[in-house]
């Protein structure tokens, strides 16, 4: 499919994705939302593809909130179905199956910052800004902000942010654990593939499933989380990474996995 609003770059193992609307601050619509979903799925089944950056065009937005002048127009029914729309996206990059890293360069406001949130790891450039602002129009966080802020920074910060809807930057995201690293600009995209590369040399399998074990284990009460871990943790006796993981450790060799 050709997406008129993201632009898709296959690197090697690697995919990037970039929201290409500069001139609206990269701002999600309901074209956006649709074709990052249908960018996804496709991303998900495909086998040659083990990792994703997720990225803004320009200097200026990551994805800078949805688009204020839709969401003006929306009766009561038509927000509930915009919500689930971008909670599905945002789920479904969640579970991908495969690392997704945030390259977050400049703002990350509203349903850019739970899009980032989404995902597996966030990078920032020194540029970057995250907020919930969703209060300031009268509104809540409609895209999972309510739910994954308070999981990543807790409920107290969490809190802070959405009922002022105040902005911060990318040291102070950093510090309330909202990001995992901030880097300088120029180095931004360099430094998401860096991680990501770093993370394409371990299992893919094991991959996978540490991902499945951390997002299924933050849903349930604690002994439920450690069965979910015992099983994946069993499965993976059953790939052949693992032999080979085990078997070149024993044998001092750098392994060669397959992700079977």
């Amino acid at each position: 499919m050709a997406y008129e609003t993201l632009k898709l770059e296959e690197r090697d193992a690697i995919a990037v994705v970039t929201v290409n609307r500069p001139d609206k601050f990269n701002a999600l619509n309901t074209q956006v939302i649709a074709e990052l979903a249908d960018c996804f799925t496709t991303l998900r089944s495909n086998a040659a593809i083990r990792a994703v950056i997720l990225t803004g065009a320009g200097e200026m937005a990551f994805i800078a909130g949805a688009d204020i002048s839709v969401l003006a127009e929306l009766d009561p029914q038509e927000a509930r179905e915009n919500a689930m729309r971008g909670q599905r996206l945002t789920e479904l990059i969640e579970n991908l199956g495969k690392p997704v890293i945030a390259a977050v360069n400049g703002f990350a406001l509203g349903g850019g910052c739970e899009l980032a949130m989404a995902c597996t790891l966030r990078i920032a450039s020194e540029n970057a800004k995250f907020g919930q602002p969703e209060v300031k129009l009268g509104i809540i966080p409609g895209y999972g902000g309510s739910q994954r802020l308070p999981r990543l920074v807790g409920k107290g910060r969490a809190l802070e942010l959405i009922l002022t809807g105040e902005h911060i930057d990318a040291q102070e995201a950093w510090r309330i654990g909202l990001v995992n690293r901030v880097v300088k600009r120029d180095q931004l995209l360099a430094e998401a593939e860096s991680v990501a590369r770093k993370i394409l040399a371990v299992a893919p399998v094991a991959v996978r499933y540490s991902i499945e074990a951390v997002n299924g284990g933050l849903e349930t009460p604690l002994t439920e989380g450690l069965a979910l871990e015992a099983n994946l943790f069993g499965m993976c006796f059953t790939t052949r990474d693992m032999k080979e993981g085990t078997g070149a450790f024993l044998e001092k060799r750098p392994p060669k996995f397959t992700g079977k």
